[in-house]
């Protein structure tokens, strides 16, 4: 069975081999899994939509997706923030195409309908003349996106109405983002615009690598290591730990060795440190001291990094920021990701500029770090399409490698946080946790 249809046999097969380490290669990039990741991940949970320093002002919008439906999100004239879906009531013409703005009402290019802020239709061209005094206009109004909710500024949607509460789904990841979003006294803002690209490989790739896998560093990120940009320590992104989280979100919290005598909160201005002591309590504190590079997943698919990187000027210090990203499906073997710089409003400005320069330099599109995973994610969905990956059946020994740690690697109790924290990032447990969620919500519904 190569392209098989799924059944729940064989998806409790995938469950106990990701139990024991293991994943089949053709869940990466089989079309029928994929169909099953639209239906009962993204359109069930909980999916990153922006962030509210985007939308400040009534009117402001931008334009987002969840998978393949495209969202409105705007803040409306009371200045509460709505999502529509992103489709003329009429024909379904996508009715905004811009990726952001500030309007009073949305028009449909197509026969000119229009919607206020709250999702009205107000206007219809020759509109008595053509339908009549008896349509009733209330009930062509857009389509609302069932569930909304935000936490530390951050928009979640879902289009699921009978979805769990968004701080039951964040559970402990919740305390991480207290961390790196709630440390100022008045939040974090989005600087500049988020960019988008387009990479050809599948969104849990991306995802895995980002939650779970620092052991990729030296090699993949090696011409960093040969310019003198990052450590030659084949082991430097192994110091810290990795927390393994419910509900398949993950982090790593690398640290500073040891034996290495340097300041705290690395990266940052001090004259901001007061201001964190002000705002994170004691174990967070504790931890964020001494990290020198944070990156993990929010399941499915919100991935972040904040790490340190030079502004590009010889003799430059290296300086910290705070980058979120979304791997949107777009195919099996292709996804659009859309990054957001977070910078914290009370940070003086030659800082924001700095972490700015900071963030394109190395990750973006055009970073160098950036570039180096999007060439390896590719490959590794290039040689997932063929005959013998794509088998289902015992012919071949067609499973991936995730035993790191399995079994050899026991959690540190003394972690000051919440989650199940093992003294290292060179471990695949998070990977191992991504993958049981994921296949759990695809078996939610098998038959």
């Amino acid at each position: 069975m190569k392209y098989g249809k799924l059944d729940r046999s064989l998806l409790e097969d995938v469950r106990a081999k990701v139990l024991r380490g293991m994943l089949p290669q053709w869940a990466f990039t089989d079309p029928e899994v994929f169909k099953a990741e639209l239906e009962q991940i993204f359109a069930k949970t909980w999916n990153f939509l922006g962030h509210e320093s985007e939308i400040t002002r009534p009117g402001d919008y931008v334009t987002r997706w969840i998978a393949h439906d495209p969202v409105l999100l705007l803040r409306d004239a009371e200045g509460k923030v709505q999502a529509y879906l992103n489709s003329c009531t009429h024909r379904g013409t996508k009715l905004c195409t811009a990726d952001f703005g500030n309007k009073k009402a949305f028009t449909c290019p197509y026969h000119g309908w229009t919607f206020n802020l709250s999702g009205e239709l107000t206007g219809i061209v020759a509109g008595n003349k053509v339908y009549g005094e008896e349509m009733d206009r209330s009930q062509w109004s857009l389509r609302k996106i069932p569930r909304v909710e935000s936490y530390q500024g951050m928009i979640f949607g879902s289009l699921n109405e009978h979805v769990e509460p968004l701080e039951t789904f964040l559970g402990d990841m919740k305390w991480y983002f207290d961390l790196m979003l709630g440390r100022s006294d008045h939040g974090m803002e989005v600087r500049g615009i988020p960019q988008r690209w387009i990479i050809h490989t599948n969104w849990k790739i991306s995802a895995d690598n980002f939650g779970g896998d620092p052991y990729h560093t030296a090699m993949t990120h090696r011409s960093t290591v040969e310019l003198g940009i990052s450590p030659k320590d084949p082991m430097y992104a192994s110091y810290g730990y990795q927390i393994v989280l419910d509900n398949g979100h993950g982090i790593n919290i690398i640290t500073r060795r040891k034996d290495m005598n340097v300041p705290p909160f690395q990266g940052l201005p001090s004259t901001m440190w007061s201001m964190f002591e002000r705002n994170l309590d004691p174990m967070q504190l504790d931890v964020f001291r001494n990290t020198m590079i944070t990156v993990g997943n929010c399941f499915p698919n919100l991935s972040f990094v904040s790490p340190m990187h030079g502004t590009g000027g010889p003799g430059e210090p290296l300086t910290s920021f705070v980058n979120f990203r979304v791997w949107r499906p777009l195919t099996p073997t292709s996804i659009e990701v859309t990054s957001w710089l977070m910078v914290d409003q009370d940070a003086p400005e030659a800082f924001k500029e700095a972490s700015y320069l900071s963030y394109v330099g190395s990750f973006g599109p055009a970073g160098t770090l950036e570039q180096d995973d999007a060439e390896i994610w590719t490959r590794v969905a290039e040689a997932s399409q063929g005959w013998m990956t794509q088998d289902k059946d015992v012919h071949y020994n067609n499973v991936l490698n995730y035993l790191m740690g399995l079994d050899r690697v026991e959690p540190d109790p003394s972690w000051p946080g919440p989650g199940v924290a093992y003294p290292t990032c060179y471990l695949d447990a998070i990977s191992r946790a991504f993958y049981q969620r994921w296949i759990e919500c695809l078996l939610d519904d098998a038959t």
